[in-house]
């Protein structure tokens, strides 16, 4: 790993962290909030590549893990993990990954399209496919009411796919030299 490397997982890592510092919107159905961090984990991905953009969001979760308060709300500490939201915070590792990993293969010709579809895969699907069976069975729901009642934060998260998938593409455009390796 290059020291280049390592700044641009750490830039990245902090993108999530000022991403965390918009309030967390908190819908009385569900105990998990609507934040902007979640788009980190795409634009990490679509931006840094599978390794380094997963490397990103891992070391935003130890500094949380640590104890810092960098999640939307001002939370941290470990008791984050005990709880409804621990699944999505994991998924966005693999969210990260799964969305570097599909626009990397697209990198040639990567245009919207193509990464809206990266992001909402990895960002969305990916990230929901751990997040909410963890969320129901931490807040003791069955899965298809978590799917049910999850199903309130696709428009936004859409709509976040969509920002990411736009940076990333004016990224590869304006800055060719970020490659997602």
């Amino acid at each position: 790993m290059t020291t280049r490397d390592t700044a641009q997982i750490a830039l990245f890592a902090a993108l999530f962290a000022v991403l965390g510092l918009m309030p967390a919107i908190a819908l009385p159905v569900l105990p998990v909030p609507i934040t902007m961090q979640s788009m980190g984990a795409m634009l990490a991905g679509a931006i840094l590549g599978p390794r380094r953009g997963a490397l990103a969001v891992v070391l935003f979760v130890v500094l949380v893990a640590a104890g810092f308060p960098l999640l939307a709300g001002g939370r941290g500490g470990l008791a984050v993990f005990a709880g409804p939201t621990a699944g999505y915070i994991v998924g966005w590792c693999a969210g990260a990954a799964t969305t570097g990993w599909l626009v990397q293969r697209m990198w040639q010709r990567l245009n919207l399209g193509r990464a809206i579809l990266a992001t909402a895969i990895g960002g969305i699907l990916v990230v929901y496919a751990i997040g909410v069976p963890w969320m129901a069975a931490i807040a003791g729901l069955p899965l298809g009411k978590a799917i049910l009642g999850s199903a309130v934060f696709l428009p936004g998260d859409l709509i976040k796919a969509t920002l990411a998938a736009s940076v990333a593409v004016t990224v590869k455009r304006g800055y060719p030299l970020i490659r997602p390796v």
